[in-house]
């Protein structure tokens, strides 16, 4: 028991070292700044790493996190410039860049920026109304972060981002909102319909359009193709008329032949009998009667010249062709034209060729009440 205030002192040195070992070495961790005050002022800002400290004379005033910090502040309400209460909730994005400054300038830096933010957002939002307040939200955050850094540079705190995390506007406002929204898309939704049916109607019409082209082309086609055909019979009976050099009589029979056909009709009220009628009556009489003048006039019967024979038979009509409108009308025209000067041509040789005197014809009856007279045809 003589030893124990020995064992006593002992232990109070063993452990007075221990806190002083303590106490003067200190290892900081990365991203960490730590504050030394010694004898209660500023000595010095130790950086990551190990450090030597001299106990009781210097001491930790606090730890600064140097990394970039996001604080999400409760909604405010703000009041825009057409009177209407909006709740704002925010979010800033900051970092320490000077752990002396963020200890020693603010007492609590985080609740400075909340204020401060509060403060810079009623002033912002006061100037616009509630569109603007929903649709420029980049301008506001651009805004608030620069009144944020000039107001907190001093603080050693610099704000690197600043957004609004929701703009929540009154209900009623609300309602109202979502009822323009939809009579906006229903306009949309009209307008897109009508376009729709604008665009059908024009692709119908272009249809019809082409379909009626196409349709008056190929009458066109048929058209042309039918008088070609029509051109081309008229020419070869012509050709073959005039070659065989029918006599008067056979034309007063097919003169003869065609007047049912003419009187023929439940309009006609009136047959005018033409005066050439009796001259035909004549020839066809000499033919059955055998008088002299019922002979051809070439000298050969039947109406038709001996050497006639089968001119013109073997004529072969060429397989109708398709070919182009306008250029298919060129090629009837000329070969009408054609055809007439050939039918002139060969009038003029029959002409030449015809005996010198031909009977008189007999007197035309006069004309009727119902019988009004006509004009003869120009190739009498």
């Amino acid at each position: 028991m003589e030893n124990l205030p020995l064992y006593i002192v002992l232990l109070l040195l063993v452990a007075f070292t221990v806190v002083t070992l303590v106490r003067a070495v200190r290892i900081v961790p990365q991203a960490t700044a730590v504050i030394v005050e010694r004898l209660g002022r500023y000595s010095r800002t130790l950086d990551a790493g190990l450090h030597f400290l001299i106990p009781f004379v210097d001491r930790i005033r606090s730890h600064v996190d140097l990394r970039e910090q996001v604080v999400s502040f409760p909604p405010q309400p703000v009041i825009t410039s057409d009177n209407l209460v909006v709740s704002i909730d925010t979010v800033i994005y900051f970092q320490p860049t000077d752990p002396k400054a963020a200890t020693y300038e603010i007492a609590n830096y985080i609740q400075g920026i909340e204020q401060l933010t509060v403060t810079t957002l009623r002033n912002v939002i006061g100037s616009l109304d509630l569109e603007q307040t929903l649709t420029s939200r980049d301008n506001i955050n651009a805004q608030l972060r620069g009144v944020l850094d000039d107001a907190t540079g001093r603080w050693g705190i610099r704000v690197n981002r600043v957004e609004l995390k929701a703009i929540d506007p009154p209900a009623s406002v609300q309602d109202s909102m979502e009822k323009q929204m939809r009579a906006e898309r229903d306009r949309r939704a009209t307008i897109l319909n009508a376009e729709g049916v604008k665009q059908s109607q024009i692709l119908t019409a272009e249809g019809e359009k082409q379909a009626a082209i196409l349709r008056a082309e190929g009458a066109a086609q048929s058209a042309i193709l039918e008088a070609q055909g029509e051109a081309r019979a008229i020419l070869q009976v012509f050709d073959a008329i005039h070659k065989g050099n029918p006599d008067s009589k056979l034309l007063a029979y097919q003169y003869l032949q065609m007047l049912p056909q003419i009187a023929q009709g439940e309009s006609n009220k009136v047959w005018v009998v033409p005066t050439e009628l009796t001259q035909a009556l004549r020839g066809i009489g000499a033919a059955l009667g055998g008088e002299p003048g019922g002979a051809d006039l070439d000298g050969g019967p039947g109406g038709l010249r001996p050497d006639a024979g089968d001119q013109g038979a073997g004529v072969r009509l060429d397989e109708p062709v398709l070919q182009d409108p306008g250029e298919a009308l060129e090629a009837a025209r000329k070969e009408a034209a054609g055809a007439t000067a050939e039918a002139e041509r060969s009038t003029q040789r029959t002409r030449r060729t015809a005996p010198a005197a031909a009977p008189d014809p007999a007197p035309a009856a006069p004309p009727t009440a119902e019988q009004p007279p006509e004009e003869p045809p120009a190739g009498s």
